[in-house]
């Protein structure tokens, strides 16, 4: 597949969504992934508009994945929110499910959180906990960062220490206890999807010191790491993973789980938004 034309591209991209924008200047980035997209209706003031409409962006062709910007107010924080994201599943290269991280990133976006639904390989989790993200691994085989395009954005070889910034993983646990949400500090692994994993992979990925698995995530960390962005990452564990205590990760319906805990997902975004150290913008109701 032909290398994107970043350089070129992100320029023409940023134009248009500041355009749409209409004079907001947010510097916190959100991508809603699966079962955390009721969280953008929660946004005031806001605008919305489809992927589609910015140059050079993929559709989201995900179950469950709206598809579209929502930039607004929550948590008295200006953001800018991805409702759904893009996979490799989905046909997109790195690059393209990075695309839109570098593109906050080119906007002035300097913290961005990214959520998922996972399945839980640590036999301590239940159905319907938050998983803080501490660490991961990029089980997908790909990396955005390949090729001459993102050498021109920012240095090739950057360190992936702390990927997950340590002073918002210990707020969003504090949130969460507040909240009395089960949470846990976990390990995620990324895989490229679409089919789920075998129960003889679980058992590899547990061995490795993985806590989760999904198909998300990775790539857009990578990248945000890439241009110096901090990062937040936040699960929900809507299923246990395959042969986990002999279950199949689809005998529960990941979708209604995510549903029966919608409000606790609300309330936690708003109130790390509300304690992050962010300036606030002035409201207009």
């Amino acid at each position: 597949m032909e290398e994107m034309k970043l350089t070129q591209w992100l320029p023409d991209s940023a134009a248009v969504l500041r355009e749409r924008l209409e004079g907001r200047t947010p510097k916190i980035g959100i991508i809603l992934g699966s079962g955390w997209g009721p969280v953008a209706e929660r946004i005031q003031v806001a605008v919305a508009f489809p992927f589609a409409e910015v140059p050079h962006m993929q559709p989201s062709t995900a179950t469950s994945h709206v598809g579209r910007f929502v930039c607004g107010v929550l948590g008295g924080k200006e953001i800018l929110c991805m409702q759904g994201r893009l996979h490799g599943y989905e046909g997109n290269s790195s690059q393209q499910v990075a695309y839109p991280v570098w593109l906050m990133d080119a906007l002035g976006i300097e913290t961005l959180i990214v959520t998922n639904a996972v399945g839980a390989i640590n036999e301590g989790y239940g159905v319907g906990d938050i998983c803080v993200i501490c660490d991961h691994i990029n089980f997908t085989g790909r990396n955005p960062i390949q090729g001459l395009e993102p050498d021109r954005l920012s240095d090739r070889f950057f360190s992936m220490h702390e990927p997950y910034d340590p002073l918002l993983r210990q707020l969003a646990q504090d949130v969460a206890a507040g909240l009395g949400l089960p949470s846990h500090e976990s390990i995620y692994l990324g895989l490229a999807g679409p089919s789920f994993e075998t129960a003889a992979e679980i058992r590899a990925f547990r061995s490795w010191g993985a806590d989760t698995v999904a198909m998300s995530l990775c790539e857009e960390v990578i990248a945000a790491r890439h241009v110096g962005l901090r990062v937040l990452g936040l699960s929900l564990a809507v299923n246990m993973a395959c042969g986990v205590g002999g279950t199949n990760p689809l005998e529960d319906d990941p979708l209604q789980v995510a549903r029966s805990r919608e409000a606790d997902l609300c309330h936690l975004i708003q109130d790390i938004l509300e304690r992050m150290e962010v300036p606030s913008p002035i409201l207009s109701l």
